[in-house]
Order: C-alpha cells, then sequence, then structure tokens
C-alpha cells in the first residue's frame, strides 16, 4: 500500500481549499487527491459565467503544484475502509490514510432515457463540449429554469446562439424567486432572443442522425409538441454522491452528516461542500449547500481541522447568479410559503427580496444590489421580528 498522512477524495473546489488549510498547519505531511476528471481543481462558477464573457480556461484552474501533493486524475476511488484506514481505486490500488476527508460532491439529476451524448452541465469537459457547439452556432434546448439552466441560456444567448428554455415553473427560478419577478425575467429574456416555454415538461428526447428530437407538453393542458435541436443541455438539480459514504457505514441523511468540526460519524474521516450535511448556525439548522462560497470556506476549515486546529465551522454561507445584466446574492432560505416582502429601488431592476416566517428574515436576496451579505448576516442572525414598514430602506444603493 501506499501510505499518505492525508487523502482527499474529490479534486474541486472543496478539495482544493482543503489542500490549502492541511498546509497552513503542516507543511510536510503527505496528501494524495484523488478526482474522477481529467483535470486538476478547478473554480466551476465560471463554467456558466467569466468563461463566456473573456475569462480563459487557464483562469479558472487552481495550482497544485505550490502545495506539494500527489494528484491522481481519472482515478475514481471506489471502496473506504475505515476499520483498516485505506481507500481503494477503480484499479484496485489501496492508499493508506491517517486523515480522509470525502468531499466527493454531487452528480447532476438525469432524465430517464436520454440519449448518452445530451449534456448534464458539470464539470470543464461538459463546458468544453457545450463551448465547441456554441462556437459552431448550433442551436440549443435548454431543459431546466433554474440557477445552471438560466445562467447557461444567457451564456449561450450571448455568444449569438439560439436557444429554448423548456421547464414547469411558470417563470425562470420559479422556485427560488416570487411569481412577479419570475415573471418579469421571462419577458426579459425574451427580449434577449431566448425562446421561452415555462409550464411544459420534457416527455423523451430522441437522436436522429446529429439532431435531437424533444417531446414536450403542457404541465396543464397536456398538449404535445416537439421540436428539433442541434443539441440539448439539462441542469435540474444535484444529488449529493454517497456512495462511499454510506459503503463505509457512515451516517448520511440528504448528506454526509458532520460535526461542528465537519467530522463523519468517525472521527478520522471528514467531509465538506456540495455532499456535507452541517449545522448552520446562521439559520440554526441542519442544511447542506451547494455553492462556491461553501466549498472554500468549508473546504479551508476542513484541511485545518485534518492537520490539528480544532475549530467549528460556523461560517453562514451565500451564493451569487449572473443572468444577463442582471444578478443577485443571496444569503438564508428560500421557502415559497414564507411571506415574501420586496422593497425595489428601481422595479425588478435594483432592490431587496426579504424571506420572513413569524415576522423574522429567513432570507435575503440582493436584486442588483451588490455589497451588502455581510450586514445581511449580522441581521439575519439577531432573529429580530420585524414589521413590513421597518424593512422598507432597510438596504439602500449606495
Amino acid at each position: 500500500m501506499d501510505k499518505y498522512k492525508y487523502v482527499i477524495i474529490g479534486g474541486g473546489m472543496t478539495g482544493s481549499a482543503a489542500v490549502s488549510g492541511i498546509r497552513k498547519n503542516d507543511l510536510e505531511g503527505t496528501i494524495a487527491m484523488f478526482t474522477k476528471e481529467e483535470f486538476g481543481p478547478y473554480n466551476r462558477p465560471p463554467l456558466t459565467k467569466g468563461l463566456w464573457s473573456g475569462m480563459q480556461i487557464t483562469d479558472i484552474m487552481r495550482p497544485t503544484d505550490i502545495e506539494k501533493i500527489d494528484l491522481f486524475l481519472n482515478t475514481p476511488i471506489t471502496q473506504v475502509e475505515p476499520i483498516q484506514k485505506y481507500v481503494v481505486t477503480h484499479a484496485g490500488k489501496q492508499f493508506t490514510y491517517e486523515k480522509l476527508l470525502l468531499a466527493t460532491g454531487g452528480y447532476p439529476v438525469h432524465l430517464q432515457g436520454t440519449p448518452e451524448d445530451v449534456i448534464y452541465l458539470r464539470t470543464r469537459a461538459d463546458y468544453e463540449k457545450v463551448r465547441a457547439l456554441a462556437d459552431a452556432k448550433c442551436e440549443f434546448c435548454v431543459i431546466g429554469g433554474g440557477f445552471i439552466g438560466s445562467e447557461i441560456a444567457a451564456a449561450l444567448n450571448k455568444h449569438d446562439c439560439q436557444v429554448t428554455m423548456i421547464f414547469p415553473e411558470t417563470g425562470l427560478s420559479g422556485r427560488l424567486l416570487p411569481n412577479d419577478l419570475s415573471a418579469f425575467l421571462n419577458q426579459y429574456y425574451t427580449e434577449k432572443g431566448v425562446n421561452i416555454l415555462p409550464e411544459h415538461f420534457v416527455d423523451s428526447i430522441q437522436k436522429s442522425e446529429e439532431k435531437y428530437i424533444v417531446h414536450y407538453q403542457h404541465v396543464a393542458t397536456h398538449s404535445p409538441a416537439e421540436k428539433t435541436f442541434d443539441s440539448v443541455i439539462v441542469g435540474i438539480g444535484l444529488k449529493p454522491d454517497l456512495s462511499l459514504a454510506e459503503s463505509a457505514g457512515i451516517e448520511t441523511e440528504n448528506g454526509i452528516i458532520v460535526d461542528d468540526f465537519l467530522q463523519t460519524s468517525r472521527s478520522d474521516i471528514f467531509a465538506a461542500g456540495d455532499v456535507a450535511s452541517f449545522y448552520n448556525y446562521g439559520l440554526g439548522k441542519q442544511t447542506r449547500v451547494e455553492h462556491e462560497d461553501n466549498a472554500n470556506k468549508m473546504g479551508m476549515r476542513a484541511g485545518m481541522n485534518m492537520s490539528g486546529e480544532m475549530e467549528k465551522y460556523d461560517h453562514f454561507p451565500f451564493f451569487y447568479s449572473d443572468l444577463f445584466d442582471l444578478g443577485y446574492e443571496a444569503l438564508g432560505e428560500f421557502d415559497k410559503e414564507y411571506q415574501i416582502v420586496q422593497d425595489w429601488i428601481n422595479p425588478f431592476r435594483k432592490g431587496t427580496l426579504y424571506y420572513l416566517q413569524d415576522e423574522k428574515i429567513r432570507g435575503l436576496i440582493f436584486w442588483n444590489l451588490w455589497g451588502n451579505v455581510d450586514r445581511g448576516r449580522e441581521i439575519i442572525q439577531t432573529g429580530k421580528a420585524y414589521k413590513i414598514n421597518e424593512l422598507m430602506g432597510l438596504f439602500k444603493d449606495d
């Protein structure tokens, strides 16, 4: 067996941040990182953002050589043996560890029965496929009107590609945003040239020669239709990759459950990033977060804790999105059953959305209103009750 002090399963942002965390305390301890991908760690958000606006692929790569690690590309781990403390690769090779990090992230939710080369946009390799098709000015179908779907549709449209979006909600980002703002986004995207098909779901996708025939129908009327495209991109959600944890007998529930120090039910195995279910002190509840801020901060803390600096993870993560010339930063939880209060500086162009439960702020969306996340954290964490009139003008355009 090859022996390492630290083994990291997952070569994404979380794993990369964990290496930096380890190196803050331990400059010499041996580190092995295993990834299924053909590339080393990179920043994932630019796949649907910056890489379509002038950023180069080299700009998203995260350095690993300066951290002195052994990086194993194209090397899935198929087994974790927690008693004897070793992992097994797909080729059957074994590596021992003293401390192990599960940063396995997640995998895209798939539509059943889709052709093999339908793109589920998640990795750098997926981006490169999409970019080559976009450079050839292909016509795209984007299935899903949420986070990934909205961003890649905007990026492709700005790249002078024809795009049709199909999603079951009444409006874009309909599970997150209030109905009137979501409907505004429909109109906004339509004016940009994106073909929007809300309240439709996809029945099936067939491939005929080099074209894709998408069969869909209306949610209410069930009236069928079909349209042919050069390429299909699906973005309908992410599932945490729990297979290694579950087979190793580690406790899971919508994620790998970790304590305040990011340790799993086995104290020498840590978990972080998209796959980790942690206690969110900002919300006072167990959560799992699939965004960049959490990946970086949690990965760093996991690495520092693995290397001896045991402190609890109490960061309150946020996320952000870019939608053409619009964008937002968001913090907290966004149950559409909550009372949603909108405070617009410029209707649908700039303002703050409050998600209230029992008059307490549980979620905040800063719509084209940047730089308010830290103050937002403080306000949510106070647990103060607010009347609607007290929310007006609470966040201003400085």
